[in-house]
């Protein structure tokens, strides 16, 4: 299995989509500040995450996310679920 999942950021105010297969781990890390593009955001909070069965569909979700480019977008998704 994997998942496309959405962190947010208190501190920053800020959504940071993803993809994994293990997503307690990846949050771990993130929070851990070993990714440079969340380290500052850190404490990370998992508000979002969808289970697909290839890692080739998550990237395509993730993707398709991040094209967005909303922060709206995600809202409005994190409303839907």
């Amino acid at each position: 299995m994997y998942f496309i999942y959405i962190l947010y950021s208190e501190k920053k105010d800020k959504y940071y989509v993803g993809h994994t297969n293990n997503l307690t781990l990846r949050l771990k890390r993130h929070n851990s500040g070993r990714n440079k593009s969340t380290k500052s955001g850190v404490p990370w909070e998992m508000v979002y995450f969808e289970e697909y069965e290839t890692k080739s569909e998550a990237m395509k979700r993730e993707n398709k996310i991040k094209k967005q480019k909303s922060k709206k977008y995600i809202t409005e998704l994190l409303n839907k679920s």
